[in-house]
């Protein structure tokens, strides 16, 4: 039976005052998302500290890649895959862990960055995801277009919907999980429910057993 779990994401490092602002105004997090690298205005990078704090506070790691502007071409899909598992490899994040591609609503996207995407990753220690938004933007297209031309693009990835934005609530109050979905055949398993906490800057997230059970 399918189960859902409570957990956040932040573009910030994890601290012990953040994870604090977190537990005593939301919730406990079961997971939390961050990201791999620093952006340049964008996002602080992920190291073994944090790790080592939140897998010593009892919460599991969701690795996102950010580090790319665009989402066009096989190769370039490719080229992120390959950046994204060599970061998640050298931060000892877990074989079978899933790394979701950031892919921003105003992203161009096309399905062969998808394609390329998937099958770089399906041949390394980690699953694909993606991040996106299946309303706005052309995600949804490019992404249904890959699953039409390839089979393993529906089997293997993992979709984190970031649609609708309900808002910000503590984890006893989340929303019955009932995230929007793109049009063909997809495993949606995590939905970003609300964003940018007033309180605590992170957003909040639901996520399928089935993905928690694969997370770091």
């Amino acid at each position: 039976m399918v189960t859902y779990h409570w957990g956040v994401d932040s573009a910030q490092k994890v601290t012990t005052d953040l994870y604090n602002c977190v537990l005593n105004n939301y919730g406990k997090p079961e997971f939390w998302g961050r990201y791999l690298t620093r952006v340049e205005g964008a996002s602080e990078g992920l190291d073994r500290e944090e790790i080592e704090l939140l897998h010593n506070s009892g919460t599991k790691l969701l690795p996102i890649y950010n580090e790319f502007k665009r989402a066009v071409g096989e190769n370039e899909g490719r080229m992120v895959a390959m950046f994204a598992a060599y970061h998640a490899k050298r931060l000892g994040i877990r074989k079978g862990t899933p790394i979701f591609a950031n892919v921003e609503r105003f992203f161009d996207v096309d399905s062969n960055w998808i394609r390329g995407y998937v099958r770089y990753m399906y041949n390394t220690d980690f699953k694909p995801g993606f991040y996106h938004d299946p309303t706005e933007g052309n995600f949804a297209k490019a992404y249904c277009d890959a699953v039409n031309q390839d089979g393993l693009v529906a089997e293997q990835a993992i979709l984190w919907s970031a649609e609708p934005n309900l808002g910000v609530t503590k984890a006893q109050l989340a929303p019955k999980f009932n995230p929007a979905k793109v049009s063909c055949e997809s495993n949606v398993w995590i939905w970003q429910y609300g964003r940018n906490s007033k309180t605590c800057p992170v957003d909040t997230n639901l996520a399928d057993s089935r993905l928690f059970e694969m997370l770091y």
